[in-house]
Order: structure tokens, then sequence, then C-alpha cells
């Protein structure tokens, strides 16, 4: 469920993820079924909003209890250099995103990622991967490499 996200101006049918049913999500894994799950969501009333692909990810990583939140872009990752791909943060601390955002390093695009981000890894997420989707394989050369291709976050 949701609510109407709250801004300085009016958004329209936006709105911010209040809560996450976690049972249709587990009754679908137990089936042996891979739930797609859409980023809108309704509130109390049943009016649908659109809510932040990567906000709604945190949530149920979240909600779920998740070990890792992996997020598909068209990126490799965090790039300290946005325009070089060869300037890829391939870990990070937690603790290291604040200044990377205060100087500029994490903006635009990648703010609403690394701040959902953020928000698992404070709730109990393991690690968050960013990797890029473009590629084959990607999820398992991250996972299942020692070098891994994208950027994870870490607790430390």
């Amino acid at each position: 469920t949701c609510k109407k996200l709250e801004s300085k101006h009016d958004l329209g049918y936006v709105g911010q993820v209040t809560h996450v049913k976690v049972d249709p999500i587990l009754q679908a894994l137990d089936n042996g079924q891979m739930p797609i799950l859409s980023s809108t969501a309704s509130d109390d009333l049943g009016t649908c909003y659109n809510v932040n692909a990567d906000n709604v990810a945190s949530k149920i990583a979240i909600a779920l209890g998740a070990r890792r939140l992996v997020y598909l872009s068209d990126v490799p990752g965090l790039l300290r250099e946005p325009a070089n791909p060869s300037s890829l943060l391939s870990s990070l601390a937690v603790n290291e995103v604040q200044p990377l955002k205060d100087n500029g390093v994490i903006s635009a695009g990648m703010l609403p990622k690394v701040n959902s981000a953020v928000d698992a890894l404070k709730a109990g997420v393991n690690r968050v991967h960013f990797i890029d989707g473009r590629m084959p394989h990607s999820i398992l050369l991250e996972i299942f490499t020692d070098q891994g291709i994208g950027t994870e976050i870490v607790h430390s």
C-alpha cells in the first residue's frame, strides 16, 4: 500500500510505499513461481499511484528480510566520474556514501537508487549491488565471482 507523496508541487498520482504485503510474494515463491512486481500501489481508498521502483525494491527487500538487494541499470555501477566507466567504485561501506553525495559523485538518477539502498542496509539488508543489466550473466558475475562487475555497498 502507499500514500500520496507530499511535495511542494502537486505531482499528481505519485505515491510512496507505506506497507508491503509479503504473503502473496511468499506464496508465489513457495509455489516455485517468480513474482513480477510493478511500481504501482494503491492507497487505503483504492486509488492507484505510481511509486518509485527503487523504493519499491528496497521496501520489498526489507519486508522479506532479504540478505541482498540487486539493482539492474544501464550503467556499470556507481562511477567516481560519471562519464568514465573505468572509474567504477567496486565496493563501498555505507558510511562512505554520504561524502560521495556531498561531493556530487552520486547525483541525479543515482540518488534515489542509492538512497533506497542505504535505507535497505539500515533496515537489515546485508549487501546492495548496482550492476549493468545489459551485460549477459551480470547477476551471476556480480554475486558468484570474487571481483564482481558492479558496485556493492555493505555495512562496513
